[in-house]
């Protein structure tokens, strides 16, 4: 055997059991929701336009914590449009619409 089949050799021996490694890899796949993986983005695309960027508009952070929710899922008439609109029909859960409500609420909270 030369010097540079010996050289082949060994690369191939680490090479391809890397790339087989590499390339038929298998992540498991976790669902992770839009709002729970980054509430900013979904509050920002979703409730930016009708709430203000800092939840200064049309919004009332007195309202008990579940109506928000409900509202969030089920939507909302208002006294003149635009009504808040049903997210549940969307695909929104419990869980994220409650942590919209909390994003909501920490731009409504005296700060200390």
């Amino acid at each position: 055997m030369t010097l540079v089949k010996i050289k082949l050799f060994a690369i191939a021996a680490f090479a391809v059991p890397f790339l087989i490694l590499t390339v038929f890899r298998t992540t498991p796949a976790v669902a992770v929701s839009p709002v729970e993986d980054d509430v900013v983005a979904v509050y920002k695309k979703q409730c930016a336009m009708c709430h203000g960027q800092k939840a200064e508009k049309a919004y009332d952070p007195e309202m008990p914590r579940e109506e928000q929710i409900e509202a969030i899922l089920k939507g909302k008439k208002a006294a003149k449009p635009p009504h808040m609109p049903a997210f549940e029909p969307k695909g929104m859960k419990n869980d994220e619409a409650a942590a919209l409500v909390d994003y909501m609420l920490a731009f409504r909270k005296p700060a200390n």
